[in-house]
């Protein structure tokens, strides 16, 4: 008997049915589904955190560009007994007009422009500013102080780390040079003293300048001041903070001359005073400035141990005793300019 014949049923066939497909793409098409979203769903995760972290540099920006300043508590009469006038007067590229006061001493021709910080106003208490200026009148000095624009009361601006706030103090001293001023010295705290040396670079009209705890706005001094309060990688967040800067307060880092400020050697005398535990501030900052003067009369003073803008608080008397000296030697390098070297010669 022949096996073939005997077979029943269908013919058996190899190829796949194509009318019953198999399970195994239905898993392929579920898998390849599930990877999409698993994707979607990470992308949406890291653009979140992305977001977030921009938004907290954001954030960060904004907060130094428009420092908290409390009002003004008190007067040069009712603190220190000192008679003055309220003063207004136009920044030097007439962007705002500037409120502050004069305190004038009697038949003098030294006025001394007080610069104050970041997050204060005229009267900065912490220095204490009052008792300083008490103290320059009482050398015979006529002075003025003055609110930056971040610290109006009535127009308030933005603080740009000195480049708006270096025409405003230049508009200071045009308005000592108004009232009959022929020597001027600049006293500076913080950025205030930062800002007093980028009007240096531009001014002929500043005899000397006193800086205390010196803040110059460089990519350095702000990483270190934003790690002081919340630890972020110094990058990208520097990188992140100068394409922010110009897009919330109108100025980038590019635009402070601090690489200037830092390599300049001043034609009037300098005097740096700094604190080894500023922490605002780092001392080499200072140090690396009063070695680039070569004024016979610039001096520096580095105080072991003393503080932000306490250097007067922690040691009054040698601090009023170096100023003192310094103001001196001020006059005296007056008296050895050329200008009244002539003077002297035609009379």
């Amino acid at each position: 008997m022949d096996l073939a014949t005997t077979r029943t049923g269908p013919p058996v066939s190899h190829e796949p049915d194509k009318h019953h497909p198999k399970s195994a793409p239905k898993l392929s098409l579920r898998m390849i589904g599930l990877k999409h979203i698993v994707v979607a769903l990470l992308l949406s995760v890291f653009f979140f955190f992305v977001f977030c972290f921009i938004a907290l540099h954001a954030y960060i920006a904004w907060v130094l560009s428009n420092p908290t300043v409390a009002p003004l508590y008190s007067n040069p009469t009712l603190a220190k007994g000192l008679e003055y006038e309220d003063v207004n007067f136009p920044a030097a590229d007439g962007s705002r007009m500037m409120q502050g006061w004069y305190i004038p001493s009697e038949g003098s021709t030294k006025t001394i422009v007080f610069s104050h910080g970041y997050g204060a106003n005229r009267e900065e208490a912490w220095v204490p500013m009052y008792d300083l200026a008490h103290y320059a009148h009482s050398l015979n000095f006529n002075v003025v102080m003055f609110d930056y624009g971040f610290a109006s009361q009535s127009n308030k601006d933005i603080a740009t780390g000195g480049k708006k706030e270096s025409q405003q103090l230049l508009g200071a001293i045009q308005l000592a040079k108004e009232r009959g001023a022929k020597e001027i010295v600049v006293w500076g705290f913080s950025m205030g003293a930062g800002t007093a040396l980028q009007a240096g670079l531009v001014t002929k009209d500043v005899d000397a300048m006193i800086l205390d705890s010196t803040f110059l706005l460089e990519p350095d001094t702000l990483y270190h001041n934003i790690k002081q309060n919340i630890d972020l990688p110094r990058q990208p967040t520097l990188e992140i903070m100068e394409l922010l800067f110009p897009v919330l307060n109108g100025t980038g880092l590019n635009q402070i001359p601090y690489a200037k400020v830092k390599a300049m050697d001043y034609p009037f005398p300098v005097l740096f005073m700094h604190g080894t535990k500023d922490d605002k501030a780092p001392y080499p900052i200072a140090e690396e400035l009063a070695a680039n003067q070569s004024n016979p009369y610039s001096d520096s003073w580095i105080i072991e141990d003393s503080h932000h803008e306490l250097l007067f608080r922690e040691h009054p008397r040698e601090y009023l005793r170096r100023v003192s000296a310094f103001l001196g030697n001020v006059q005296l390098a007056m008296s050895e300019s050329p200008e009244n070297t002539q003077t002297a010669n035609a009379d």
